[in-house]
């Protein structure tokens, strides 16, 4: 049996742990290159080396709101390969966010985001566009959030940066569609990784479950499906969409 990503390079960013992490291992089981990019290179090591499969995993220092880093990734990636077929551009601050009303975020703290969440993927894919041309049937998957069309309160420079990332995608799929590049934001709802955080309470995580047509709560593995499917060739005339990852949880 051949697995759906043969040969295939494919970056993935912040995949040290949580859904990029859970990304990584699916990739290399289908038979992917991966480069683990992650400012965790400890972390990075980690998942690398944990992927089993026909694929092979390798781990990057990187930090995706740094234009040097991300012209570093991009030469690690030729060097090494030659060519990029895939980019799942998954790291995002999100875990650590305190939340609070929009009036009492900082600057700062709207900057810090905005540079890792929105202005890094486009920096990123500016860096590593040469080698998506040259591969000639490339696949980009921003990772988006639900949190974009749900309008919840207390993390508004989030929720703004991710709204961005769908527009960024709908942009990128006309400006690149001519080198063959496709551009799709996946876009997950509520999903329960080892990574701890704030950003929801108990009664919240049941309020939503109970939303869902699909009654359990979801895990990185739930996600890594459909990155699958959309760096494959299957979706090769899938392009400027947003496509939710949620068990049917219904949107206002």
């Amino acid at each position: 049996m051949t697995e759906v990503l043969q040969d295939k390079v494919i970056v993935v960013t912040g995949g040290a742990q949580g859904i990029g992490a859970a990304y990584v291992r699916r990739l290399v089981r289908e038979g992917a290159s991966v480069v683990v990019a992650d400012r965790n290179l400890a972390g990075a090591r980690t998942t690398a080396e944990a992927a089993e499969g026909p694929g092979e995993a390798v781990a990057f220092a990187f930090d995706i709101a740094s234009e040097s880093g991300c012209g570093e990734l991009a030469d690690f990636v030729g060097e090494r390969y030659g060519r990029l077929d895939g980019l799942i551009n998954n790291a995002a601050i999100f875990s650590t966010i305190e939340m609070k009303p929009s009036w009492e975020i900082s600057v700062a703290e709207w900057d810090q985001l905005m540079a890792v969440n929105l202005r890094g993927p486009w920096l990123l894919i500016k860096a590593v566009l040469p080698l998506l041309k040259a591969s000639g049937n490339a696949s980009i998957v921003n990772v988006g959030s639900d949190a974009a069309q749900f309008g919840r309160t207390g993390y508004l420079h989030y929720t703004t940066g991710k709204a961005g990332i769908q527009g960024m995608t709908f942009g990128l799929s006309h400006e690149l569609g001519e080198f063959g590049i496709r551009v799709n934001t996946l876009s997950p709802g509520p999903v329960y990784t080892e990574v701890s955080r704030a950003t929801v309470t108990e009664a919240q995580k049941n309020a939503m479950l109970n939303l869902q047509a699909i009654k359990r709560t979801a895990g990185p593995e739930d996600m890594a499906g459909l990155a699958v499917y959309l760096l494959s060739d299957s979706s090769a005339y899938v392009t400027g969409q947003t496509i939710s990852v949620n068990g049917g949880l219904m949107h206002r």
